[in-house]
């Protein structure tokens, strides 16, 4: 797992009334995850992680909420989604509004010579 993460804790975790070490014979460390994917989320680690060559120690601090954790991302995922086409409706509604005033603006001219052909033809009669 390539997470970013900070120590939090040298408190070793107990699964089940047992002590857990890793590999190392060492007690894990309670780390916070910084992925997209789990902002935030504790997790155990082994005590070498990002030090040297660690053993690859993981379990989730609360393991319950790893639905919920999914959960989280696959929502921040739909949200970022609804955002990406809120922009693109509203820059179309834009572009809808300068056209349509534009269009205003030429039918207004229009009219204008239009009015101004009629005056001038009516005057010179």
């Amino acid at each position: 797992m390539a997470a970013r993460s900070s120590t939090s804790s040298r408190i070793p975790s107990l699964s089940q009334g047992k002590l857990l070490l890793c590999s190392h014979s060492e007690k894990p460390v309670l780390r916070i995850s910084g992925t997209k994917e789990n902002p935030g989320r504790r997790f155990w680690g082994c005590v070498y992680f990002e030090v040297q060559e660690g053993c690859n120690f993981f379990r989730w601090a609360n393991p319950d909420t790893e639905v919920e954790y999914s959960e989280i991302a696959r929502l921040r995922k739909k949200l970022s989604m609804m955002k990406s086409r809120t922009k693109l409706a509203e820059w179309k509604l834009k572009f809808v509004a300068v056209l349509g005033f534009l269009g205003g603006l030429g039918l207004y001219v229009c009219c204008c010579r239009v009015g101004l052909k009629q005056r001038n033809s009516v005057s010179f009669r």
